[in-house]
């Protein structure tokens, strides 16, 4: 992936050394200990497939803009076909993909395969061959989102009246729902698709005809490369075009941002193993190499440790790309595989996410026994007696005394009376006191917008079903003018083979 200036394919010798010095390198600067070093050969396999396509494309271009023959261009895209059958395994030699891919296509058809590279430089050639590809990547990224929102979705629908205890600190707090808990991963997974599919709208617009980055003296259709390789547009400006990787920059922190929602599910899961509140399927956790007994939660320890290799992607990336000046400089080489590693590790932590939520089941009788303990309920009654004209911070005083009397109605009353001077039933009827006590009626009692009362989860869950359906939609809206464009194309090409 690497630069050249922009030519026509002039005369070039086919012989034999070509597959060593490739159609770049000429003698000068064909040896030396650094090539090995320059090559990204072998790197660049992930975008053999993109880099034929966008070969294709162009080559159809030119010759509908007559800058190459009908005949020549038919004999470069049957040579490209047959390279793409013999595999990214049997190209020659080169210092990337590109380079060998038209070394490959000269060795077969002759000097004419160079003019397959007219009017274009190895710069805005890789630059599409980077979009095209990760656009893909990035729509698999938003399938396995929409997979964990189904999940999270489906655990809310069957446990929409089941009471858990909820931290802050990991202190007991308040009581919830499980429902509760899933649809506030659901609201955070949905933010991260929605992100995914705006870095997707910027990946996907062609910078292919910027050449090296001042443009070209010949007279191409850069909307029609765009059209059949199915770009929604191009990238205006040459510079930009062949240069500029902050579509890169903006997806691996989508894709960060999407890791780092990942490791809290995680560790909430964990830890809810932990307590007994939750059990992984055995497919989703592993036993002990000594110990027969263990079953640990080790896929989500995985999923969670990919956040820090995403925010170190999002990091290498950024320390590439932030004093580089324009146009092309060779350290973009080195920035794409920031974003492949990345995105290759958070799809797959976010399919596994979603498989461990949607097998686990729920102990429910724990989580009930559980959800009051460290007197979670204690705001529930400082919201009571504050309703029946208590200040609030006056009854938040009186629940913090008896919290530490035995949080039950004795120590409110014991309370009571050393902080208004009276019994309890005074200021509160003792049955809504009890029912404030009680975790269930807390929840139920909750009724906000946003609440855990199993009525206003009802309202969250048609939303994040309203959201789900939206989004799955947009997904489709943009994978089916991909499949169109394969095909549009394919259909070019085989008029002149």
């Amino acid at each position: 992936m690497t630069e050249e200036s922009t030519r026509d394919g002039g005369e070039r010798d086919s012989s034999s050394d070509q597959r060593s010095d490739g159609v770049v390198r000429r003698d000068r600067f064909s040896g030396g200990p650094a090539r090995s070093f320059l090559s990204s050969l072998a790197a660049d396999e992930r975008i053999f497939v993109a880099d034929l396509e966008v070969d294709r494309a162009h080559t159809v271009m030119l010759a509908e803009q007559d800058i190459v023959d009908d005949d020549v261009a038919g004999e470069i895209l049957t040579a490209l076909d047959a390279i793409e059958v013999d595999g990214h395994g049997s190209l020659p030699d080169g210092e990337d993909v590109h380079e060998a891919i038209e070394t490959a296509v000269i060795e077969r058809i002759g000097a004419d395969g160079g003019k397959m590279h007219t009017a274009r430089s190895r710069n805005d050639e890789v630059a599409a061959c980077i979009r095209y590809r990760l656009r893909e990547d990035v729509l698999e990224a938003v399938e396995t989102t929409l997979a964990l929102r189904e999940s999270l979705v489906a655990v809310a629908e069957e446990q929409t009246e089941t009471v858990m205890p909820g931290y802050t600190h990991l202190q007991p707090a308040q009581p919830t729902t499980v429902a509760h808990w899933a649809l506030a991963y659901e609201g955070a997974v949905r933010r991260d698709t929605e992100r995914l599919l705006a870095a997707y709208g910027r990946i996907n617009q062609s910078p292919l005809g910027g050449a090296a980055f001042a443009g070209t003296t010949f007279d191409i259709d850069r909307e029609r490369t765009a059209e059949l390789l199915g770009f929604d547009g191009v990238v205006e400006n040459s510079m930009d075009a062949a240069s500029s990787r902050d579509f890169l920059l903006e997806t691996t922190q989508a894709l960060s941002t999407h890791a780092t929602t990942l490791s809290g599910l995680a560790e909430d899961v964990i830890i809810f193993a932990n307590r007994g509140f939750v059990d992984l399927a055995d497919d989703y956790s592993s036993t002990s190499s000594i110990m027969p007994q263990k079953k640990n939660p080790d896929t989500l320890e995985l999923v969670r440790a990919v956040a820090g290799d995403a925010a170190g992607g999002v990091q290498g990336l950024t320390t590439t790309l932030k004093g580089l000046p324009r146009a092309y400089n060779r350290d973009l080489q080195r920035a794409t595989t920031h974003a492949w590693e990345t995105v290759d590790a958070v799809t797959e932590a976010s399919e596994v996410a979603a498989g461990a939520v949607a097998t686990a089941d729920w102990n429910e009788d724990v989580l009930e026994a559980e959800a009051g303990e460290g007197f979670s309920t204690a705001t529930g009654v400082a919201d009571l007696l504050a309703a029946n004209g208590l200040p609030f911070r006056t009854a938040h005083e009186l629940v913090a005394i008896a919290a530490e009397g035995g949080a039950n109605y004795d120590a409110l009353e014991a309370a009571a009376q050393d902080v208004l001077g009276e019994s309890l039933e005074a200021a509160v009827d003792p049955a809504a006191v009890e029912d404030a006590l009680d975790p269930v009626q807390s929840v139920a009692s909750r009724n906000s917008q946003g609440g855990p009362a199993p009525e206003a989860v009802e309202t969250q869950l048609e939303s994040a079903r309203d959201a789900l359906a939206i989004d799955a939609d947009a997904l489709e809206e943009v994978s089916v003018p991909l499949e169109s464009a394969r095909e549009a194309l394919r259909s070019e090409v085989n008029g002149y083979v």
